[in-house]
């Protein structure tokens, strides 16, 4: 089978090598993978950014969905010829997140699936929305889960709550869907006005464009009458915190997922995190029961991933390349052709 492998640290120690075909063990399911999707940590794994001490050879991705192929001994939940994805952390099934299940991560803690074929625990992989296609369905393990946390199982958020996105990346637009989906308002930032125009017509109530204004978080602010956002989706990190102290209400709730943006935590003031009264929360993905609970919404609404551009298995570096660009609106994948 095709498979890719990082010797090294760069997109440049990317190569695609042949490996014989795995068995799955007692208790693991091999899949026949046809789709995958990236997402920004992927590009800090090839870069040496997220784990300096990666073992190599290391095959990089954690998104991936396929076919059944075989089942290993033990296995009676799922049968050859179903369709899967794989889950973030193989080892988070449900319950709060631990230690030992943010080990259990692929692409990172755990060998990715950047393969033709990868076996997985049984108990760490979903059936997808039918509607999806294999590209479609395969931007839901990482982005589309850490969204539906974000707001949905830890925000709870409902009608008539104000949800701040920043930019038009997978995790961002999923939450933008996520919370129209329950009657929320949302308000979207980017430093592109075609981009701005795009979240526009998918239902933005209102858009910023922050290179225009810097000080976009009292801009956001101005736009609910001076009362602020109730949630933050939260994907710049250090570069983008204060401007979102700003625009988050009192006892507001900011989601940090990512870590986009430049900037320096240690000049981060916490003091509006106190004087707010502000619930600052990380969000690592989350859980298989998540995952299987988005995924009856989407069913249920019919409701369609945002796919930018769809590379060719053999294409992966100029699909991490064209990730790491920011051109994309929505999600990256790699399909085979």
């Amino acid at each position: 089978m095709k498979i890719w492998e990082l010797d090294g640290f760069g997109l440049e120690k990317l190569r695609l090598a042949d490996q014989p075909q795995p068995a799955p063990s007692a208790g693991q399911v091999l899949v026949h993978l046809s789709a995958w999707s990236l997402n920004y940590r992927d590009i800090m794994v090839v870069k040496g950014q997220y784990n300096p001490r990666l073992r190599f050879p290391f095959t990089p991705l954690s998104d991936g969905v396929g076919v059944i192929a075989a089942v290993g001994s033990g296995v009676t939940d799922w049968k050859v010829g179903q369709r899967v994805a794989g889950c973030f952390m193989q080892g988070w099934v449900d319950g709060p997140a631990s230690e030992a299940k943010g080990k259990t991560a692929l692409g990172g803690a755990l060998p990715g699936v950047a393969a033709e074929y990868v076996a997985f625990d049984a108990s760490g992989i979903v059936a997808p929305p039918e509607h999806l296609t294999d590209a479609e369905a395969a931007t839901l393990p990482c982005a589309a889960v850490t969204a539906w946390h974000a707001l949905i199982t830890a925000g709870r958020i409902k009608a008539g709550d104000t949800v701040l996105i920043q930019g038009t990346g997978g995790v961002s637009l999923f939450a933008l869907q996520f919370a129209q989906m329950h009657g929320a308002r949302v308000i979207g930032t980017s430093s592109n006005p075609a981009k701005l125009a795009r979240l526009a017509v998918m239902g933005t109530d209102n858009g910023v464009n922050y290179r225009e204004v810097p000080e976009w978080g009292d801009k956001v602010r101005a736009l609910t009458g001076a009362a602020g956002v109730d949630h933050v989706v939260e994907v710049g990190g250090a570069g983008t915190l204060p401007q979102s102290f700003r625009a988050v209400r009192m006892g507001g709730r900011i989601s940090l997922i990512g870590v986009l943006a430049a900037g320096n935590a240690a000049t981060i003031n916490p003091v509006p995190i106190l004087m707010k009264n502000i619930c600052v929360q990380g969000i690592f993905v989350g859980s298989r029961a998540m995952f299987e609970d988005m995924n009856r919404a989407i069913a249920a609404m019919s409701m369609k991933p945002v796919v930018d551009r769809v590379f060719g298995f053999d294409e992966l570096p100029a699909a991490l390349a064209y990730q790491e660009s920011g051109q994309h609106f929505g999600k990256v994948c790699v399909a085979k052709k």
